[in-house]
């Protein structure tokens, strides 16, 4: 990629802090890639396209212990959970072979799985010695007649948030767009009930999340085309364009493949979450809301108002004992406002919120869930979490697996709220998981049982080994 496609990907007129800030979209600075590079952030935003072989160009480092690296699920393909690299060496780079390798590693991905697509990721060293990604991704889907999408997200153009842009960029420029959706089955219709086609940007299914929400667009006469990309099919990435109505799910990562479909196939959208009853109710209402249709308006309200009579009476006992626990998040992303709200819902106390990688607007969302006076945290250095944690008196920590070790290790309450979970706490189902993995997190005897003073200090004496 060139510095003037870098700078139109972080221009995005859809943002409403767009020129404001450099937050989220700044230009690439020493070590601001810590919490995750352009390559990280481009391989898992389409990683979890489940039948295409997902091929990493750069040294086995960049590749290494890949399988299984994201915590989506499929329900049926699972070749994305198979790493593969090109695994260039010292030798490699230095008498240029890079681009061979690659050709031959598309071969053998093709031959050996015949995949629906290869999507081959850039990393830094190739991108510095000038392999053309682009030319040998066209002559390898020339030769054996498979789609081979160049993905050039070399790690030092950027953050994490800035490779889930470039991801998105090279799926609407070489993918949307090249096949119309089948016909809605006659099996699949209802009786007096309108189907409409949708898509949700930026759903990326972490631990079957996706599952929770899906029923309910069913029930509604909601025909799902695409989630980009969770339990996605490379086809079905392919019929996004004939959606009315797009979702942004996950905040700023992917809202350009939104405008981009809205200005040139006319199809709005809105952004949203699945995290909590309200965000769940809201999003359902914002697909009503955009396509237009009264029956469907009135159905959704029905439907919410079932959902939510049966949630509130699960959440009863839960939530009675959660009302006045203080959390501490530590998420980064459209998480960090949106496990927010969830928390405040189930009636705790967000005492702070970690910002890495947060864009501008993700902020602003927090100020205006936890007030003027947020504690807004970006600094991810695992003692000074700590220390905010025992300041601010909080009763468990929400955050990344990262942190588990360190937070556990210090005998806190501690609920992963990462991407590599295989728990999901989306849509109303959801949500009543999330209230049992919270109650039987803080609730647990073992933190009584560490925090007690040890015997030999009770009685004076030191314990010996045997």
């Amino acid at each position: 990629m060139t510095p003037d496609d870098i700078a139109a990907l972080q221009d995005e007129p859809a943002c409403a802090h767009n020129g404001k800030s450099k937050s989220g979209c700044a230009r690439p600075q020493p070590g601001a890639t810590q919490g995750g590079c352009a390559f990280d952030g481009a391989r898992n935003a389409l990683l979890p396209i489940a039948d295409a072989a997902h091929i990493v160009h750069g040294p086995i480092g960049c590749a290494g212990s890949s399988w299984d690296a994201r915590g989506t699920r499929s329900s049926g393909a699972s070749l994305y959970r198979v790493g593969m690299t090109t695994d260039l060496s010292d030798m490699d780079i230095i008498m240029g072979r890079g681009e061979k390798r690659l050709f031959h590693a598309i071969k053998q991905a093709i031959e050996t799985y015949r995949p629906a697509a290869v999507f081959v990721y850039a990393t830094c060293v190739p991108a510095m010695h000038g392999d053309d990604i682009e030319a040998t991704a066209k002559a390898a889907s020339a030769r054996w007649g498979a789609p081979v999408i160049p993905v050039d997200c070399a790690g030092f153009y950027g953050n994490k948030n800035l490779g889930n842009r470039i991801a998105g960029e090279a799926v609407f420029r070489h993918v949307i767009g090249r096949r119309e959706p089948p016909p809605v089955p006659e099996s699949a219709k209802r009786p007096g009930i309108d189907n409409h086609d949708v898509n949700l940007i930026g759903e990326w299914n972490v631990g079957g999340e996706f599952w929770n929400v899906a029923p309910l667009f069913d029930e509604l006469g909601l025909r799902i085309l695409c989630t980009l990309s969770g339990d996605a099919r490379f086809a079905e990435i392919e019929t996004m364009h004939r959606a009315e109505a797009n979702m942004v799910v996950c905040s700023k990562a992917m809202l350009h493949v939104a405008r981009k479909l809205r200005e040139k196939y006319g199809a709005p959208f809105f952004e949203g979450s699945f995290y909590g009853v309200a965000d769940t109710s809201a999003a359902l209402r914002g697909f009503a809301r955009l396509i237009g249709d009264e029956d469907l308006h009135a159905r959704t309200e029905t439907l919410i108002a079932c959902e939510e009579a049966a949630v509130a009476a699960a959440l009863a006992p839960l939530r009675a004992r959660l009302e006045g626990k203080r959390a501490l998040v530590f998420t980064g992303g459209y998480k960090s406002w949106s496990v927010v709200s969830a928390l405040q819902e189930l009636g705790l106390t967000v005492v702070a919120s970690g910002t890495e990688k947060s864009t501008e607007e993700d902020k602003a969302r927090i100020r205006a869930l936890m007030g003027r006076d947020a504690r807004l945290l970006d600094d991810n250095d695992q003692h000074a979490l700590l220390a905010a944690f025992r300041e601010y008196r909080a009763d468990i920590m929400v955050a990344g697996d990262r942190y588990i070790y360190s937070t556990l290790k210090s005998r806190l309450p501690f609920l992963d709220i990462d991407h590599v979970r295989h728990l999901g706490y989306a849509g109303y189902t959801g949500m009543i998981e999330f209230a049992r993995q919270l109650t039987a997190a803080i609730e647990s005897p073992v933190w009584e049982r560490v925090r007690r003073a040890p015997p030999w200090r009770e009685d004076g004496r030191v314990a010996l080994a045997a």
